[in-house]
């Protein structure tokens, strides 16, 4: 369990949040799930709301904007970052793309959208109020994120090159992973996507909450109409599914052995 109240350390994941259709169906589905409670935004900020456990802010839920009624509900994984605008410069020169300019969001923080050279979407997040995840590795929690891509090799060069990340390559035949650290700390991972796994899923980050019983997890996921993309399965960091809400967004559970 992880508790924290000033900014994450430079391309360390900070915050997740999802953007959704139905945002109020969001908020039903996750506060039956993880015990969610939330704070709403005003309508300056889109309705831009805060899922909260103990009174502290561990994800950001979203309405899509007008005029962007076909993009699939997604989370998306923002990594921390001292200078929003020279990190936007540096992806952009490592071969990423930029697709929503660096900006401020009221007093919160300033943040960018960006793709790696394999397509995969990120955000960064420059703190200001707002810190990013003050509860992390706990029930209903962020307990971890990974970027996976068609290029193993080109996403490792990419985010070590603009986080300076140390890598801790994990790979063996049919399994490309690395993980990334920060200060000497592991932070998250970067694979790459095998061949069995289908053409049409695309390079993306990944989000794992933390539960308690990953298989009770998944029966509360389809009992509120979501579902199972990939049975629970247990792995040498705990039993994990992968599963998709009853919006579609993909996610994933972990249970700690």
């Amino acid at each position: 369990m992880t508790f924290r109240d000033s900014p994450w350390p430079d391309g360390t994941p900070c915050w997740v949040d999802l953007v959704v259709p139905d945002r109020k169906r969001a908020l039903a589905f996750y506060g039956a799930l993880f015990g969610w409670v939330y704070e709403e935004g005003t309508e300056e900020t889109g309705f831009y709301t805060l899922a909260k456990l103990d009174g502290r802010n561990l994800a950001g839920l979203m309405q899509v904007m007008p005029g962007q009624e076909s993009m699939p509900a997604v989370w998306t994984t923002y990594l921390a970052v001292s200078d929003a605008d020279k990190t936007a410069a540096a992806i952009v020169e490592a071969g990423g793309t930029i697709s929503s300019a660096p900006m401020d969001v009221m007093d919160l923080g300033r943040m960018a959208i960006a793709e790696d050279p394999g397509g995969a979407v990120f955000g960064i997040w420059q703190a200001g109020t707002h810190t990013g995840f003050q509860l992390a590795n706990a029930p209903g929690a962020v307990s971890w994120n990974e970027g996976m891509s068609r290029d193993f090799a080109g996403a490792k060069e990419f985010y070590g090159k603009v986080f300076g990340y140390a890598l801790e390559d994990l790979s063996a035949p049919g399994f490309d992973y690395t993980t990334i650290a920060v200060g000497g700390n592991i932070v998250g991972g970067v694979g790459g996507l095998s061949a069995e796994i289908p053409a049409e899923t695309p390079p993306h980050w990944t989000t794992y909450f933390s539960v308690t019983d990953t298989d009770a997890a998944v029966a509360k996921v389809v009992e509120l109409g979501g579902t199972v993309i990939m049975p629970a399965v247990d792995s040498p960091h705990g039993r994990v599914a992968e599963v998709a809400d009853d919006q579609g967004a993909p996610f994933r559970v972990i249970s700690a052995p």
